[in-house]
């Protein structure tokens, strides 16, 4: 049995990253405000506010084995280094595949591609609907683990698109309500082009088997990347619902047609703009999977996030595109190839 703390605990990955640990025996602490939701059972919260520099402090006299951090702001990194950092054996922290300078070059590393600079000094977390600074503020995170924990006792997760359940993004939970509903399907782009992903509980037992191992060292964390062609396929073969026929939409009339990427209102999701994306849901996953990452099979992840979608409806984002924009616009695409 391990102590372990997870700073967060309250929704997503640090949930799923407690609710694991407690199944496998673990002494579980959530340090969180607890406003987002409920720590698993079996986990200790401590409300906390972490603007408060002083507010982990009391925690250190306690002592972890492990403390897993997912924070995208600045100063309660700082905050939390500063009163735990001696206090830890180990310190995993999240950071994301969004910190890299170059998005467009497929199968890059992370042990050389290359990184966004660090956020300015008077920026301390993402702004604005876009979360503008959001890579920056992760690269200066990553900084303050490595000088604060040394490269002997921290281990920098740079975590790829996170699916699963209680997925809180319309990203793959609107392909599960989609390729269930049957009939034809708009699918962006071509069958060849790359999608990549990591299912919530694979990153969760992951970041459990470095705290584990002691494992050291900057991975991207996610799966190997397939095209969308069987990602579709996959999805719909996982789920009980009808035939779905696959209409492949050129990615310029999309998006001379008002049609936006990656997520949100009037989007297709998991969809980006080539060349320019490219990279960036075609990393090469191999270092992770070398490394202790193991990934389930796409439909088990799609079997969870529907069972989770079908028992809390009130909780999934209502994003992309509505039935009616999507006929519309397959109707437009097929008479202009008939044209």
């Amino acid at each position: 049995m391990a102590r372990i703390l997870v700073l967060g605990g309250t929704r997503f990955l640090g949930r799923a990253v407690a609710r694991l640990a407690v199944a496998r025996g673990h002494e579980v602490t959530c340090a969180a405000r607890g406003v987002s939701g409920a720590v698993p059972e079996g986990a200790r919260l401590v409300p906390v506010d972490r603007d408060d520099p002083a507010a982990l402090a009391p925690l250190a006299r306690r002592g972890f084995d492990a403390v897993v951090d997912v924070t995208r702001q600045v100063s309660h990194a700082r905050h939390a280094l500063a009163a735990l950092a001696d206090h830890v054996g180990h310190w995993s922290f999240v950071s994301t595949i969004s910190v890299y300078a170059d998005n467009a070059t497929p199968g890059q590393r992370a042990a050389d591609a290359p990184v966004l600079p660090p956020a300015p000094a008077e920026v301390d977390a993402p702004v604005g609907p876009e979360h503008r600074w959001y890579g920056e503020c992760k690269v200066s995170i990553e900084g303050l683990v490595r000088e604060r924990m040394g490269e002997d006792r921290s281990f920098i997760c740079r975590a790829g698109l996170l699916v699963g359940a209680e997925d809180p993004s319309d990203r793959f939970p609107y392909w599960v309500r989609r390729l269930a509903r049957g009939g034809e399907v708009l699918a962006p782009g071509q069958p060849t082009d790359r999608v990549q992903f990591v299912d919530v509980a694979d990153l969760a037992a992951w970041l459990l088997h470095a705290a584990d191992t002691r494992l050291v060292g900057t991975y991207d964390g996610t799966g190997p990347a397939m095209s969308r062609a069987d990602l579709l396929a996959g999805v719909a073969a996982a789920l009980d619902g009808p035939d779905a026929h696959l209409t492949w939409v050129d990615q310029d009339f999309l998006l001379a047609h008002d049609v936006r990427e990656w997520s949100g209102e009037r989007a297709l999701p998991l969809w980006v703009r080539l060349p320019e994306w490219a990279g960036l849901m075609d990393r090469d996953a191999d270092p992770a999977l070398e490394a202790g990452l193991t990934v389930r099979p796409l439909g088990d992840t799609v079997r969870a996030t529907a069972s989770w979608m079908s028992a809390h409806p009130g909780d999934v984002r209502q994003g992309g595109l509505d039935p009616a924009d999507e006929a519309a616009i397959l109707g437009t695409w097929q008479a202009v190839r008939k044209a």
